[in-house]
């Protein structure tokens, strides 16, 4: 198979072509400024980097010239970082959005399977979270389906949702143009893909706020309180990127079943409150060093306009319906969410641990 990936040297990109180039069943192009990730695959003879953004103009003749030749086109690059949404909120847009839009116009054109990555944060709040008392007993307030599930989101002036409306905008149009067109499309709306090479660390290799396992960790490795923010109530699930990786290989492999389907990726068995995940992250690193006292780490509470800034707003539980995915699929995920994070700490701390603990003035609580 021929295989476009944009976004190939990120988390995602990175784990999946770590799978389809075990083999030489297929060839791929990518595109990702950053190869830092992918390196070992570099010299591949089935993989060609283009080690640009996908909106360079440079690149544009490039990119025509890989979708017409390949049989899928996969789009992974995003910015996907909670702390921009509300603090770069057009550049959010711009890249989730408007930049993306050139790429599946070109699928139209060349009649390409466009298998888009969307974010579970389309769903916004739960319809149990608007019901004044509402606990989590009755599943069709809170559980989310791919086709039937409402996409709520909050006011304009909570420009956190900015990422989720340019993502669901991206969505409307694949939809769209496969009614109008006839794109070949499938849709991923990812919970929580938890792995080796995740994110980056603050104060390490990388700036601002990043996603809550690498904050957390970050906090474990410098010694500092994890924050949880507004108290850590906000519920998710969390899917093992090996899991993750083994279904989008299963849409390639059913292209019949999976054209035309949005599906949720994620593992409904492991979920947890924030503050649930904090407590296990210690405990799970205590292990992982041999040192008792992170059992006791600190852990303190912030508030979102503290953490994140001002026109900040959480989801506050996303359990996915995940029956699409096991019937069109056969996909059904059972790596539990301790050895998950068992396996993502580990690689953590064998990457930052021993340079880890400097000198850094702890941020208090509230």
């Amino acid at each position: 198979m021929k295989i476009v990936i944009l976004g190939c040297g990120g988390f995602v990109g990175s784990h999946l072509l770590d799978r389809l180039l075990k083999t030489d069943e297929h060839q791929i192009v990518g595109w990702d400024p950053d190869e830092k990730k992918i390196s070992k695959h570099l010299k591949n003879s089935n993989f060609t980097l283009h080690k640009k953004y996908v909106d360079d103009p440079e690149t544009q003749s490039d990119l025509r010239q890989a979708i017409a030749w390949s049989d899928v086109v996969i789009n992974l690059a995003a910015i996907c970082n909670p702390a921009e949404y509300n603090t770069n909120p057009i550049s959010v847009i711009r890249s989730n959005l408007f930049d993306v839009y050139p790429i599946v116009q070109l699928c139209v054109e060349y009649k390409r399977w466009l298998i888009s990555f969307s974010t579970s944060e389309v769903y916004g709040r739960t319809l149990s979270s608007y019901v004044d008392g509402a606990a989590y007993d009755n599943p069709d307030l809170y559980e989310l389906n791919e086709d039937t599930t409402p996409l709520i989101m909050g006011p304009i002036s909570n420009q956190r949702w900015t990422y989720a409306c340019a993502k669901q905008m991206v969505e409307r149009l694949v939809f769209a143009h496969h009614k109008e067109d006839g794109l070949p499309f499938t849709i991923v709306r990812p919970l929580n893909f938890f792995g080796p090479r995740m994110d980056y660390i603050p104060q390490r290799d990388g700036d601002g706020i990043p996603r809550v396992l690498a904050c957390f960790m970050g906090a474990l490795l410098h010694r500092q309180p994890m924050q949880l923010v507004d108290g850590g109530t906000a519920r998710r699930t969390i899917v093992s990127i090996y899991e993750a990786v083994d279904a989008i290989c299963r849409m390639l492999q059913r292209p019949e079943r999976a054209n035309g389907q949005i599906f949720n990726i994620g593992n409904r068995a492991n979920e947890v409150t924030m503050a649930e995940l904090a407590e296990r992250m210690r405990k799970t690193y205590a292990r992982i060093t041999g040192d008792a006292s992170f059992n006791d780490h600190p852990i303190v509470k912030v508030t979102s306009e503290r953490f994140y800034g001002e026109g900040y707003e959480d989801c506050d539980r996303r359990m996915p319906d995940t029956t699409k995915a096991r019937t069109l699929l056969g996909w059904e995920p059972n790596i539990p969410l301790d050895d998950v994070l068992f396996d993502t700490m580990t690689y953590f701390h064998a990457e930052y641990g021993e340079t880890a603990e400097k000198e850094v003035e702890p941020i208090p609580g509230e």
